[in-house]
């Protein structure tokens, strides 16, 4: 039943709902799947066979009584290894923490997966700490793109992005610090949301603060509004979450586009050098908006690039995690990661005041934007997938991520929901997404103009990629 791992979420329930197939069916495929493709594409750091085809059998028996457990009962969902999931070691993809711990509690996201009956497929591979917008770790190595296995999968949600690409479950939990699931979704070629910050509670509280949220990695927009639909509202442990959602994403989907004021800003006004395949993709897809009903204009949100005071917030977070370890755990820290530690270590609290500033003045130009325009669409990322096992572009002149993400980060510094959708691909095959921001907590909007482009046929198909071949094979 391979066919099985090219079904939607939304999907499987509906023929869970009709008998045509059972959640041991579903898991089975996509444990088959997920083992089919992890030589080559390395997503995963562990898989919980037994324990998930167990979980499938208690799903199905509560279909055949028809009393499913929640919205996602028997769903194959996998979790990013930054995510505590009951009863597995959440490693962090750094060898500096021990695998052996009671590990006895669930993230709130996960906690409510779990109560709406998911079957928990596998833990994701991330870069340590998710420090970095590609996937490769000391704990758990290099992971590859679905597309061509000598890319990255991009990050730090790297291996959540490969998993779902390829059939491994339709569903992934995925963090983002400043564009962690979006930057891999956009060159996995699925969808991606960083929901408005609080929107899905977060804990423990991540060490880089408030840049940090939990969001949904799907192959389409229906699947993420349901998957937020569960996942959203209060949990006790985190203070910075938002009350109760006003209503259902689900429901909300089929709004249209009609009338929104859509902004185009291809470039952030000529601050960045998109690729031309990656420009002329979005472009296409803004006039299918348009077509949609939409108007768009193309104009520039008021900001300038925020990078440095970026750099502050999240080299200050990375040393803060780091903190408790001694010089011999420092010296098993990939090499990256020890730089920008050293780095956030020598900030003053006068500098990440004066960061959280130019933050604050990022959020006010937004929220001014947005009372005029209802949507701002850029690409999600200026360039595709390159080689994997690097941070940079070789030849870029970057020196840090970020130098490549100038799309990304700038909506975790003001909260904003932010999705990627994919839009086509360049001339290598490689997948290009287009980003689409509302203002904050209007997480229904950006799911609504997604869903229009999935709908008519502008965004990617969902169709699961062969199994790629091993790198060096």
């Amino acid at each position: 039943m391979t066919e099985l791992t090219e079904l939607t979420a939304v999907q499987l329930v509906d023929g869970y709902r009709k008998g045509e197939f059972s959640p041991v069916d579903a898991t089975r495929a996509a444990l088959r799947r997920a083992q089919e493709v992890q030589p080559a594409v390395n997503a995963f750091v562990r898989l919980f066979a037994d324990e998930a085809l167990a979980g499938a059998a208690e799903s199905a028996d509560r279909w055949r009584r028809g009393e499913p457990a929640g919205l996602l009962d028997g769903v194959p969902v996998t979790v990013k290894d930054i995510l505590l999931l009951r009863g597995a070691p959440t490693l962090r993809g750094s060898e500096t923490i021990d695998p052996q711990g009671s590990w006895d509690e669930d993230a709130p996201s996960v906690a409510r997966l779990r109560e709406h009956g998911a079957v928990f497929l596998g833990k994701t591979t991330t870069p340590e700490f998710g420090w970095k917008g590609v996937t490769d770790s000391p704990q758990s190595g290099v992971t590859r793109n679905p597309y061509d296995v000598t890319r990255t999968a991009g990050g730090s949600s790297g291996g959540s992005a490969a998993a779902v690409a390829l059939g491994a479950g339709p569903l992934s939990l995925g963090t983002d610090g400043g564009g962690s699931v979006r930057i891999p979704a956009a060159f996995c070629g699925i969808f991606a949301l960083k929901p408005t910050y609080g929107r899905v509670p977060l804990y423990p509280a991540s060490a880089f603060g408030t840049l940090s949220h939990v969001g949904p990695m799907t192959r389409d927009a229906a699947d993420a509004a349901l998957m937020l639909d569960v996942i959203s509202g209060a949990d006790a442990r985190d203070w910075s979450g938002l009350g109760p959602v006003g209503g259902s994403f689900t429901d909300a989907l089929d709004g249209g586009v009609q009338g929104l004021r859509v902004a185009y800003s291809p470039s952030l006004g000529g601050q960045v050098a998109v690729r031309p395949a990656v420009a002329a993709a979005v472009r296409r897809a803004v006039e299918r908006l348009a077509g949609l009903g939409a108007h768009v204009t193309e104009v520039d949100p008021d900001l300038t690039d925020p990078v440095e005071a970026f750099h502050v917030l999240w080299f200050s977070g990375a040393a803060r995690v780091t903190q408790r370890l001694g010089p011999h755990q420092r010296e098993l820290l990939d090499p990256g990661l020890r730089e920008i530690c050293g780095l956030g270590a020598r900030f003053s609290a006068l500098d990440y005041l004066a960061a959280v500033d130019v933050r604050m003045e990022l959020g006010r130009r937004m929220g001014r934007f947005h009372s005029s325009h209802d949507l701002l669409v850029t690409p999600t990322l200026p360039l595709t997938a390159f080689e994997a096992g690097a941070e940079v572009p070789a030849g870029s002149g970057h020196r840090r991520w970020t130098g490549w993400t100038p799309f990304t980060y700038p909506f975790n510094m003001t909260q904003q929901p932010a999705a990627t959708v994919p839009v086509g691909v360049d001339g290598d095959g490689l997948p290009v997404g287009l980003q689409i921001v509302a203002a904050r907590h209007r997480d229904d909007l950006v799911l609504r103009a997604a869903h229009a482009l999935f709908e008519a046929g502008a965004a990617g198909t969902g169709t699961v990629p062969p199994a790629p071949t091993p790198a060096g094979s």
